[in-house]
């Protein structure tokens, strides 16, 4: 059976560039960094030479990164440590908004357990933050705004930078979820003016397990993990190297290549998207039409025109050797809403009827083409036109 993998902002398959450099540090140079002796100096240099590039190619200082476990891990970090001094200021208010990760829309609920006031802007039907929200949102109290830079259901690129000088003219500080955006779009902390960015090195070809959060120099955060001094004392636990030297390498590679990829994959989406509307007259196409990631290819089966059940449509495709994603939470085998989408004016039907296609690599044009066929008879299939 042919195998199809459009699943590409769940995660991608590590770089087998990546894995060589890799492999070193799994096995013969196993020296903990934090020793003086030379096997620890050898693991020590790749850390800071594989912060060096991470640095370099965000436009940061090396002091300015911090590894973690995850981008799950970096936005934690970065909320959180960042409402210490919050509550020192005596501010707690925080801005968010509906259709963001899910890593950013616990944190935010947590930090309302402990007393902070959390507001959710609206997003319009394309999944974009409007600017003036911002403006219009912020109160004496607030003191950190926390909003995704590309949204990870519907590609979305969201205005940060306006969003940024609006925060700065008011000292508050800001966060950015860069984990889909980076690689695909230029991401540069001063261009941006941001001074929080969080990072995943599974969404660029790296391995699963490590992120980085960017910290501005001067911008006062908490310690997050308690123990050695590692990360220049703020999250403690020995440095994971091997995973360090693959996120740097993987990082090269894919700013490397961003411009012919994101031809070829903007050539990809324009042909997919042509194709699915010419067969199927009663989607919507989710997202923002160009300020919008290459990768992704959210579409919606309209609930007024069509019946369909979104959970047997992707285990039909999964059975077809064909792997996608819904963009929705799943929880106990049973689909739910996407909060985006529901977030962006969807019914809740629509919702659950959704197709997340995400480019990447290794996908061709044949892959397409045949996934857009495969689709076309399952819809035919397992679909009901309502007349």
């Amino acid at each position: 059976m042919k195998k199809i993998y459009l699943d590409n902002a769940a995660t991608t398959q590590v770089d087998p560039r990546v894995y060589e450099v890799m492999k070193p540090f799994i096995s013969e140079k196993f020296g903990n960094p934090s020793s003086i002796h030379s096997y620890g100096r050898e693991t020590r240099a790749a850390l800071d030479e594989s912060r060096d590039k991470l640095a370099k190619l965000l436009g940061a200082k090396s002091s300015e990164i911090f590894f973690t476990s995850s981008g799950t891990e970096a936005t934690n970090f970065a909320l959180k440590g960042v409402s210490s001094k919050m509550r020192r200021e005596g501010k707690y208010h925080i801005i968010t908004c509906k259709a963001e990760h899910h890593a950013t829309l616990e944190t935010c609920e947590y930090l309302e357990g402990k007393g902070f006031h959390v507001s959710y802007l609206d997003v319009d039907g394309y999944g974009m933050i409007n600017p003036d929200d911002v403006y219009e949102t912020i109160t004496p109290e607030t003191a950190l705004i926390s909003l995704i830079l590309a949204n990870n259901e519907v590609g979305t690129i969201n205005p940060i930078s306006e969003m940024v000088a609006i925060a700065k003219r008011n000292q508050i500080i800001f966060h950015t979820d860069a984990v889909q955006a980076f690689g695909k779009i230029p991401v540069n902390v001063d261009e941006l003016g941001i001074d929080l960015l969080s990072l995943s090195a599974h969404k660029i070809y790296g391995p699963k397990g490590i992120g980085l959060l960017y910290v501005r120099q001067g911008v006062e955060i908490e310690k997050f993990i308690h123990g050695g001094g590692q990360e220049r004392g703020k999250r403690a636990g020995t440095e994971n190297i091997a995973y360090a030297v693959g996120f740097a390498k993987a990082a090269d590679l894919i700013c490397e290549n961003r411009k012919s990829e994101n031809l070829r994959m903007r050539e990809m989406k324009k042909n997919m998207s042509e194709m699915l509307v010419e067969r199927f007259p009663y989607i919507f196409i989710n997202g923002h039409p160009t300020e919008s990631l290459q990768n992704i290819l959210s579409i919606s089966f309209d609930s007024q025109k069509i019946n369909i059940d979104g959970e047997a449509l992707l285990m039909s495709l999964d059975l077809a050797g064909i792997a996608v994603s819904s963009g929705s939470a799943c929880t106990s085998g049973s689909i739910k809403p996407s909060h985006v989408l529901m977030a962006m004016g969807r019914d809740e039907d629509t919702s659950q009827a959704t197709i997340r296609f995400s480019f990447g690599r290794a996908t061709t044009k044949e892959d397409i083409e045949y996934t857009v066929a495969v689709l076309e008879e399952i819809v035919n299939r397992i679909g009901k036109i309502i007349k």
